[in-house]
């Protein structure tokens, strides 16, 4: 099947186009019937010669003829158009049915794989105090540390490491990505001092 526009995708810009040429075509043609409705109503299939085969001499014939003729040319063009409307839609339909299967399909896999590949936590929150900066960044209880700052299951030896982050850090965000109901959520966490213990909560 050639597509209207030279082998590359069809757009919707192109089926816009497509239809506006249609109704250019459709005005070209409803002007020509006008012209044959001006020569006393002279349609598509009136004889243009008088009961004797003389050419009729109260119309133009020259005019009746060019624009049956042209109408008859701009109906083939008109129909040759529909078709390419239509099979541009198809286009347009079929390719977002494709893409709508394509996304749903790569959402699935990021989810699997995802699942597969979250980090290993190296610790677990279990108590937020509220109004502290743990909670004011959106840490929740139960989330698990798999990230914190520089310290990952990787080099965490025990809690002083975090100690130690958070004291370097004080004033200024530190990235956290902690695992969430299964999922990696990356939490922004600037320690300071507040109303209660330490520069956490």
């Amino acid at each position: 099947m050639a597509q209207p526009n030279g082998g590359r995708a069809v757009t919707v810009s192109d089926v816009q186009e497509l239809v506006r040429r249609k109704d250019e075509i459709e005005a070209q043609i409803k002007a020509y019937y006008e012209v044959l409705e001006d020569q006393k109503g002279v349609g598509m299939n009136e004889p243009l010669v008088d009961v004797e085969g003389f050419p009729r001499a109260d119309i133009d014939l020259y005019q009746v003829r060019t624009a049956r003729h042209n109408i008859i040319c701009l109906q083939n063009d008109h129909k040759a158009l529909m078709k390419q409307v239509e099979e541009a839609l198809h286009q347009l339909h079929a390719r977002e049915k494709e893409k709508q299967a394509k996304d749903e399909a790569e959402a699935l896999a990021e989810a699997r794989s995802q699942e597969q590949s979250l980090p290993r936590a190296f610790a677990k929150v279990n108590e937020v105090t509220p109004g502290s900066p743990a909670s004011l960044s959106g840490l929740q209880v139960d989330d698990e540390i798999v990230e914190f700052g520089s310290v990952n299951a990787h080099n965490f030896q025990n809690l002083q490491n975090i100690a130690t982050v958070v004291q370097h850090s004080e004033g200024r965000p530190l990235s956290v990505t902690v695992i969430r109901s299964g999922k990696k959520v990356h939490v922004g966490l600037t320690p300071k001092r507040w109303a209660g213990k330490g520069l956490l909560g």
